[in-house]
């Protein structure tokens, strides 16, 4: 069976690996298609497409916008155009108002003494900083022991060195992905920890906006959690989509193509109705 993995991130926002490593890599996995769909950006692309192209390996321009619907959550883009007008002053607003949130905080922590640097941080970690970056700093510094401590105690709402952002409204996200003549899919449903009916809800309200798929299959998710997502999209006609969410090193664990344990299987079938949504 032809193999696919639709979520993965670069360097270009909070992976580790480069564009065309990740073709590189997804060639090594045996996968036949690669989608690139980093966070609020789709700066990475154009590589990644040209390396497709000599490697031999189906490539889907593709990004993962951060929104907001009563909690945070992750609206995936597939076939966008790069270059839509549509798209490049909105990713630049988000681009701006995290920057600065991230810059606030840099404020905050060297107030009390501490060797932080924002250009320092985007040097090690890459363009896109957030909140668990600083968790990092945290408790190498000997201030937390671990992420979720430095979480708790200064990164989370209500903590001392926490800044909020202006996320974007889910509805926009998903309508700028249309304008974009992409399609809008629903990202690591579970994520969101909602029971049957919430996450009904959110589904019915997506798809009043323009929501096409939902990411069914995901790293960490076993068979009976796949399962209901899979019947869940079926139940409304929704795309089934899936991908291991690779970061390179950010997050160990997690194998492009097979995801944690080889516990994901993405079949190619997925990309060929997700493409035909696409008009591709």
């Amino acid at each position: 069976m032809k193999l696919i993995d639709l979520h993965a991130h670069s360097t270009a926002s909070d992976g580790t690996a480069s564009p065309r490593e990740l073709a590189e890599l997804a060639v090594r996995q045996g996968l036949s298609a690669l989608a690139l769909t980093d966070h609020d950006t789709v700066l990475g692309y154009p590589e990644l497409k040209k390396a497709g192209e000599e490697l031999g390996i189906e490539t889907v321009p593709g990004i993962e916008i951060s929104t907001k619907f009563r909690r945070a959550v992750h609206i995936l883009g597939y076939y966008i155009d790069p270059h839509s007008p549509h798209l490049e002053p909105v990713l630049s607003w988000v681009v701006e108002d995290r920057d600065k949130r991230n810059r606030e905080m840099c404020r905050l922590m060297a107030a009390d003494g501490l060797p932080v640097n924002y250009e320092d941080m985007k040097n090690r970690f890459g363009p896109v900083i957030g909140r668990p970056h600083f968790a990092d700093l945290l408790v190498e510094l000997g201030l937390a022991k671990n992420v979720r401590d430095a979480f708790d105690r200064y990164v989370e709402k209500g903590q001392r060195y926490y800044v909020g952002r202006t996320i974007l409204p889910i509805e926009r996200a998903i309508e700028i992905i249309r304008l974009s003549g992409g399609v809008p899919v629903l990202a690591h449903p579970f994520q969101y920890q909602l029971d049957d009916p919430g996450l009904r809800e959110l589904i019915e309200h997506c798809m009043a906006q323009g929501l096409r798929g939902m990411e069914c299959r995901y790293s960490g998710y076993g068979p009976e959690q796949s399962a209901y997502l899979e019947k869940l999209a079926e139940e409304y006609g929704l795309i089934k989509t899936g991908g291991s969410d690779y970061h390179g090193s950010n997050k160990p664990r997690i194998v492009l193509g097979s995801g944690i344990e080889e516990n994901l299987r993405v079949p190619y079938e997925w990309l060929e109705r997700l493409r035909e949504a696409a008009g591709k």
